[in-house]
């Protein structure tokens, strides 16, 4: 596309995402890997919490969670989410729907162990998303796991990565009087050329 240039330039949507994420990591304050992850539930029903994005791959974005959780319950459902990237400073974001595989694997071992002790631990004490009856018996729970599992723990098999593969990227910025610019990159499965488009503000 003709016009595609400056800060959207580029053939490969998930560099611009790399490079976009390198910027705002010198700008934003807190999290600029957080994302707000929007998945539905067995009646249709939308959902969108905070998580933090770890990885941006040749052709994937990558985040680690509960697998008993309500969004993992969802996603394994559906077998799809989308996410939005926000960066105030930047005045930017990136929107991304897509399927979603499971990433349980030798890479989930090595993000797990990169983890401080106590998150690594904690993620063996929480019964994400569900009742708990006091912080008081979270933390005993943290004890029980830390006399169980020691200084070294193993990842849980409750615990891992998913894998979001896109079928739509939106890279969006920021434009005076309201006249943002925003390109689309679409496909309709995952072996099929991007298709791009710019879109109205």
């Amino acid at each position: 596309m003709s016009d595609r240039g400056g800060i959207f330039a580029g053939d490969d949507p998930f560099a611009i995402a790399r490079s976009w994420l390198a910027q705002a990591e010198g700008t934003e304050v807190n999290d600029p890997n957080a994302i707000a992850l929007a998945t539905v539930d067995a009646e249709g029903l939308p959902n969108v919490r905070m998580v933090l994005l770890k990885d941006i791959e040749a052709d994937a974005f990558v985040f680690y969670t509960n697998y008993e959780s309500a969004k993992a319950q969802e996603i394994e459902g559906a077998g799809k989410a989308a996410f939005v990237l926000h960066w105030k400073s930047l005045r930017r974001q990136i929107r991304v729907r897509g399927v979603v595989s499971r990433e349980e694997g030798p890479q989930a071992d090595e993000y797990y162990a990169s983890r401080s002790l106590k998150s690594r631990l904690g993620a063996w004490a929480s019964q994400q998303s569900r009742p708990l009856s006091s912080r008081l018996a979270l933390m005993a729970e943290v004890a029980k796991v830390t006399a169980e599992h020691g200084p070294n723990p193993k990842r849980p098999p409750f615990w891992g990565g998913y894998r979001i593969r896109p079928l739509e990227i939106e890279f969006w910025a920021d434009g005076a009087f309201r006249l943002h610019d925003r390109f689309r990159w679409q496909r309709s499965n995952l072996l099929h050329d991007w298709h791009i488009q710019r879109l109205n503000p």
